[in-house]
């Protein structure tokens, strides 16, 4: 079965593409696409991996499930296309960096590639999902398959950042080698979560730079 993914994803997760589970999971996904509006679109699906290889990777940001709206999911985490509203949690994003750094974001500006092609891995947990419909391809194979990312990028990378933003990214911190890696955790920038106190004043984005500075790494641009 053929997956079309960044060369250096597919050499590594061969295994993964020919197993029976991902074989079922891409057999679902391509059935829901044909019946129902799922998102993103079918191109956009690894994008995650295809504007991040992972020789370039520096920082794993973990989301878990895609935007659901219209024209909203562009397959990186947190991330929307250009001219789309900002969700509320990437604007809750936006402010801590604005406070955080002093960079300022433009209303119609939430695509978050700019972050991707830098080396910030921007990965959803699942990374398809119907129209309107959130969560609707959870429990599908696409966990197990990130997971095993997130495995890989612990066993064969050095130095890099995990931001655990929520419960279910804290979760994933048993996959990281915390040895090797740097881990930073806080609560979900979403506004339940926001709002109770739990993100705001995290300083994540200075600290990763500072963290990346001090292993000799280039820092990453956080504005757009």
């Amino acid at each position: 079965m053929s997956v079309k993914i960044n060369e250096s994803w597919k050499k590594i997760l061969d295994s993964e593409f020919n197993s029976e589970y991902f074989k079922k999971l891409i057999a679902f996904v391509k059935e829901d696409y044909s019946n129902t509006t799922c998102y993103p679109k079918g191109s956009k699906i690894f994008n995650a991996f295809d504007f991040c290889p992972i020789s370039d990777l520096k920082v794993v940001i973990i989301g878990q499930d895609p935007y659901h709206g219209a024209g909203q999911a562009n397959g990186l985490c947190f991330s929307v296309n250009k001219g789309i509203p900002h969700p509320p949690s990437l604007i809750n994003i936006f402010k801590e960096i604005e406070v955080d750094l002093g960079f300022k974001f433009k209303n119609n500006e939430g695509d978050l590639r700019k972050w991707a092609e830098q080396g910030v891995m921007l990965l959803n947990a699942t990374l398809t999902v119907r129209q309107d419909l959130a969560g609707s391809h959870q429990n599908k194979g696409w966990e197990i398959f990130t997971d095993k990312v997130i495995e890989v990028i612990s066993n064969q990378t050095n130095n890099t950042v995990f931001l655990l933003w929520g419960s279910f990214a804290k979760q994933k911190k048993k996959l990281i080698d915390i040895q090797k890696h740097k881990v930073l955790e806080s609560g979900h920038p979403s506004p339940l979560s926001a709002n109770r106190g739990y993100w705001f004043g995290n300083k994540h984005f200075s600290e990763c730079n500072n963290y990346l500075n001090s292993i000799g790494k280039s820092k990453i641009d956080w504005s757009l």
